[in-house]
């Protein structure tokens, strides 16, 4: 049996990163979040386009600085990786609606807009608004799991510390970073997108960490938006009279 592999350029491990190259690559995320957010493409098929920048210019400075080593992120895909999306989609479904049923006692929560546009469109017109998020979330996963390798990184390099601790930081770290990049969506709700859709972060790159592929987490985060998005169209197509 196989050694699971450790996490990659923390520890100069396929190659050495220094702090320039993370900077770099924050810098990505932050012109990739930048174009998903003010690109005014909101239509299928135009809107594909944000979706693919936002997830094509991290990618592109992953592989300006780490060449050939750039995927190290991704492993391949088996049925067991399947099986873990699976598990890890469940958790993170779950994590999630008890973090709002926490939340709600102390912060008035909105819901989300994306599953709110669902109210009343038809079967095609959903497919059409999903069928970007495939890339959008994709590029959320390297949105994620680069800032937690890159707290990894500092903590095990700079501040010489265990690697236990360094995975315990990068997944609080990463989980405010992503929390915060969700603020305009949920209009400045700090507890809901630093506390909930941090929560939900931290079960997802739980999911990476346990498998060092990218491909899980990534799966996993599909399975719980698209739940949650077929939901909500759903429940917008209840029949006249039906129970709310």
């Amino acid at each position: 049996m196989t050694a699971k592999p450790d996490f990659p350029f923390y520890n100069d491990r396929p190659i050495p990163f220094e702090g320039r190259d993370w900077l770099l690559l924050m810098g990505a995320l932050a012109v990739a979040l930048a174009v998903l957010t003010l690109l005014p493409l909101r239509h299928f098929p135009q809107d594909i386009v944000p979706a693919l920048l936002f997830l094509v210019i991290p990618l592109l400075a992953l592989r300006h600085v780490a060449g050939p080593h750039w995927t190290a992120v991704f492993r391949p895909v088996g049925l067991r990786e399947i099986g873990l999306m699976l598990l890890f989609g469940l958790l993170t479904l779950g994590g999630s609606i008890l973090a709002a049923l926490i939340l709600s006692q102390f912060f008035t929560l909105g819901g989300n807009p994306v599953a709110e546009s669902f109210d009343g469109m038809t079967g095609l017109a959903l497919a059409a608004r999903l069928i970007p998020t495939i890339p959008q979330l994709i590029g959320e996963e390297l949105f994620g799991i680069l800032p937690f390798l890159a707290v990894l990184w500092f903590c095990v390099t700079r501040m010489r510390l265990s690697r236990r601790a360094g995975i315990i930081v990068g997944l609080l770290v990463s989980a405010l970073v992503f929390g915060a990049a969700h603020l305009p969506t949920y209009d400045w709700n700090w507890g809901q997108a630093l506390l909930g859709v941090g929560s939900a972060r931290i079960f997802l790159t739980l999911a990476y960490v346990a498998t060092r592929n990218l491909w899980v987490s990534a799966g996993a985060h599909v399975l719980n938006d698209w739940t949650g998005f077929i939901f909500a169209f759903t429940a917008g197509h209840a029949p006249i009279g039906s129970d709310p």
